[in-house]
């Protein structure tokens, strides 16, 4: 006899603000290997201080060749995702990127649940997400930051790990 399949779903009424997001890191170059083996402990590390807002965080393996391994997280709402972001350690780990991949590419994606997508795509070779579909632009000006590009309203609460200026000057 033949079972059915068992069907769930969730209730996601008590999560009204739930920001996802995608991100991932891929070797580019030989040197990356380095750059993508001390990211994994480091992450860890700060998965388990439990930042605020952080609901879960998965771990997830796009390919093996070229390496691109990534994780999946889900934040109660984008100000504790960018006040994280904001803060050590991302802070310096994101400032240490943007100044030299180290040999790879970085981007996310993120989805809100109450609408709006946003992207950044960093040294990325091979365009992966949206960049395979959707027309590309400089990440500058109203679209350098994950505010500017998600439309959303307000000022963040902590300055940008790296200035624009700063990046480009």
């Amino acid at each position: 006899m033949k079972e059915r399949v068992n069907r769930r779903t969730v209730d996601l009424s008590g999560y009204p603000d739930l920001v996802v997001i995608y991100l991932g890191m891929r070797v580019n170059a030989f040197t990356g290997f380095k750059t993508l083996f001390s990211f994994g402990p480091r992450i860890a590390n700060s998965v388990a201080s439990h930042p605020d807002g952080l609901l879960l965080h998965e771990s997830l393996l796009y390919s093996l060749t070229p390496p691109h391994v990534g994780m999946r997280q889900y934040w109660r709402d984008f100000e504790s995702l960018e006040s994280w972001a904001r803060s050590e350690p991302h802070r310096a780990w994101w400032q240490a990127f943007l100044r030299n991949s180290g040999g790879t590419g970085f981007w996310h994606e993120t989805y809100f649940m109450r609408g709006g997508m946003e992207a950044v795509y960093d040294d990325i070779v091979k365009d992966t997400g949206f960049l395979r579909f959707a027309p590309a632009q400089p990440a500058r000006g109203a679209m350098f930051s994950a505010r500017g590009r998600a439309q959303r309203p307000g000022q963040a609460t902590a300055p940008a790990p790296i200035a624009e200026e700063d990046l480009y000057s």
